[in-house]
């Protein structure tokens, strides 16, 4: 059977526990833990990483791991699952994407032991934890006021990922390659196959997105046979690639399509009005598509990205 070993401790066939990584300090020297809770069955099988948080202000993916530990609705019965519910401890007390200095933790992988905060914890997972995983699900939400339609987002070409994702199934399913000095290019570098949900806004719970990042981690877990569940596979909308319709205005934005919404070119998806009365700006489809992404901003200005269009393959 094989060793898991996280930060020193090792995890044995049919224990759960939860292990506290020790980070760094405040500027009050208080010390901040990375708390990571682990269940692991006593049948071997694949090694899952559900994490949420790696931006500090995206709360509904938080919301959805800790609600998967809190009701344990997820018990493993074959493999391990390791919650982090939230990675970014600092940019959650401050409210922030970012850490203290500005930087992205996801933009900061692999990290380094002696770099900046953003860095020393993507190292922390890099060497701590990615080594001991197979699978990962990392839970993220759209910008301030951009609020995304649940989604999960993969790059086509990780043909393991792609079968993860359509198991998962998400209403849609986005084509989206790798990024350097992501969490999910590093984690791809050592074979490690990592799916990323987006659902909601930042700074805004959303029910909706939090029940459907469950279900679809119940899906994938099920399709693994990790868990003792059976479901029927969710159909999932192949996004091969997407595209931001912009304002060609400054001015009062008023979206007439919702999220999730099939669209066909020429529609009106918006007017752009000056706070008057005098002038409104149609805002049109240039394809078909459907709505993957809104903006909930009601003032914006000219090159603001309004509407995320995906293209489904004809």
């Amino acid at each position: 059977m094989k060793e898991l070993v996280i930060n020193g401790v090792r995890i044995r066939p049919g224990q759960t526990i939860n292990i506290d990584i020790a980070i760094a300090r405040l500027p009050t020297h208080t010390l901040i833990d990375l708390p990571v809770y682990i269940k692991r069955a006593k049948e071997d099988g694949p090694v899952v990483l559900i994490s949420g948080g790696v931006h500090g202000d995206e709360i509904n993916g938080i919301v959805a791991v800790r609600r998967m530990l809190e009701e344990e609705v997820i018990h493993p019965v074959k493999g391990t699952i390791i919650f982090i519910p939230l990675v970014n401890i600092y940019g959650f007390l401050s409210n922030s994407r970012t850490f203290p200095d500005g930087r992205d933790l996801n933009r900061s992988f692999p990290g380094s032991k002696r770099g900046s905060l953003a860095s020393q914890i993507a190292y922390i997972l890099m060497n701590d934890v990615i080594p001991m995983v197979d699978f990962g699900l990392d839970f993220h939400t759209g910008g301030r006021m951009l609020s995304n339609y649940p989604q999960i987002r993969v790059d086509y070409k990780d043909k393991k990922a792609l079968e993860l994702a359509k198991a998962f199934g998400a209403y849609f399913t986005l084509n989206s390659p790798l990024i350097d000095k992501s969490f999910r290019k590093e984690a791809f570098k050592k074979r490690k196959h990592i799916l990323v949900y987006e659902g909601g806004e930042s700074m805004r719970l959303d029910d909706f997105a939090v029940e459907e990042a469950v279900l679809g981690t119940k899906r994938m877990l099920a399709y693994l046979g990790m868990i003792d569940e059976k479901f029927e596979q969710s159909p999932t909308l192949l996004i091969q690639e997407s595209s931001w319709v912009r304002a060609k205005v400054s001015g009062i934005f008023s979206a007439s399509v919702r999220l999730g919404d099939e669209i066909k070119k020429g529609q009106i998806l918006a007017k752009i009005s000056d706070p008057y009365g005098r002038v409104k700006i149609p805002i049109k489809a240039i394809h078909n598509g459907h709505v993957i992404g809104l903006n909930n901003n009601p003032v914006v200005n000219a090159g603001d990205a309004l509407v995320h269009v995906g293209r489904v393959p004809i």
